[in-house]
């Protein structure tokens, strides 16, 4: 068993334009004196990252490493999840998703598209020379739109659909296997990679790809009713990042799953800061030691109610209590009876 690394912080929900989230050193100081160990890394904004530069100089890879290392942090792993969203995109999404992309491919799906992949590539790479393990990232989508079948989803459509998604990621699992590193897709609404089933679906398509991994994320469990626990204990050995988050859900006799295009603040399933939801990390925090997980526990931060420096400031130390410092012994050991031979074990057991 492992003592989980942590407590980490996804800094996606927090880069903005204000003090001290507008710098990579501000941001590393504030995170730090949190009391935060890690840092998960968005590469959209170059002010924290040059991804392209970090994928073809080792270099500035190190310079970047040791400039966090400064404040006492590491980096967790880095994000593609707006990048890997646009791996695959239904046409019903192309405006939506072209804010994700710069302006020289927007408005163009396929040169979009292209860029992604590429980005996708240098995150590899990157990853690589900051010596990195795992990578979180999204799945995108072809066939969201169709999750609730109205009207009949024709014959074979599902199966075209991971067909290509899985074409599509090939390439770019390839390339992260090179580098030595684990594509850990969020399993997310709005994702192709949904649920268990969903995932494993594109596992077959990819043949079972090693690099084709998976972060774990009890929140969006919570929002399906799909049993957080188990999925562990199914996947447990494909988990290689985590996102401590919490949510909760709410059903009444107005709404329930789907939330009515209600805000957040008004559906019945809703994200909240770390313990403020129904999500049991007792139990995960068990699980994921128990399983070996090797892997950061990280906060995302993304509550409807709660202040965002103050669900900072408590998930740091939310975490801190859910680590399980693993036992290197057997608590009975004290009472052990010797031998172990087979000749002892067959005296035991009358058998000599």
């Amino acid at each position: 068993m492992t003592t989980l690394k942590g407590p980490g912080v996804f800094l996606a929900q927090f880069i903005g334009d204000e003090a001290p989230f507008n710098s990579l050193d501000a941001i590393c100081k504030w995170a730090a004196d949190l009391g935060f160990k890690g840092i998960q890394m968005p590469t959209l904004d170059a002010r924290f990252i040059d991804l392209q530069k970090a994928a073809e100089s080792k270099t500035y890879a190190d310079e970047l490493k040791g400039r966090i290392a400064s404040y006492g942090l590491e980096i967790t792993e880095l994000s593609t999840h707006l990048q890997g969203q646009l791996i695959a995109v239904h046409p019903a999404y192309d405006l939506a998703f072209d804010a994700f992309a710069p302006d020289s491919v927007k408005n163009n799906p396929k040169a979009r598209t292209e860029w992604a992949v590429q980005q996708m590539k240098y995150a590899a790479q990157a990853s690589q020379n900051l010596g990195l393990n795992a990578h979180a990232t999204f799945s995108g989508s072809l066939l969201w739109h169709m999750f609730h079948p109205w009207p009949q989803r024709p014959a074979g459509l599902v199966d075209a659909g991971f067909t290509e998604l899985a074409k599509r990621w090939m390439p770019i699992l390839n390339e992260f296997d090179k580098c030595g590193v684990d594509v850990c897709y969020e399993i997310h609404p709005g994702e192709d990679l949904f649920d268990g089933i969903t995932y494993e679906m594109f596992l077959e398509k990819v043949n079972n790809h090693p690099r084709a991994c998976l972060l774990y994320d009890p929140s969006h469990f919570v929002l399906q009713q799909l049993d957080y626990i188990q999925y562990i204990d199914f996947y447990h050995e494909r988990i290689r990042a985590f996102h401590v988050k919490d949510s909760e859900f709410n059903p009444t006799g107005r709404q329930g799953t789907f939330g009515g295009y209600q805000s957040w603040a008004n559906r019945a399933g809703r994200y909240r800061s770390p313990g403020d939801g129904q999500v049991d990390f007792g139990k995960i925090f068990s699980k994921l030691a128990q399983y070996d997980y090797k892997g950061w526990a990280v906060m995302e931060w993304e509550c409807c109610i709660k202040d965002a420096q103050v669900g900072a400031a408590e998930g740091a130390e939310f975490i801190k209590k859910h680590i399980i410092k693993v036992t290197k012994k057997a608590f009975d050991d004290f009472a052990a009876s010797g031998g172990g031979d087979d000749d002892f074990n067959n005296k035991i057991l009358g058998l000599s």
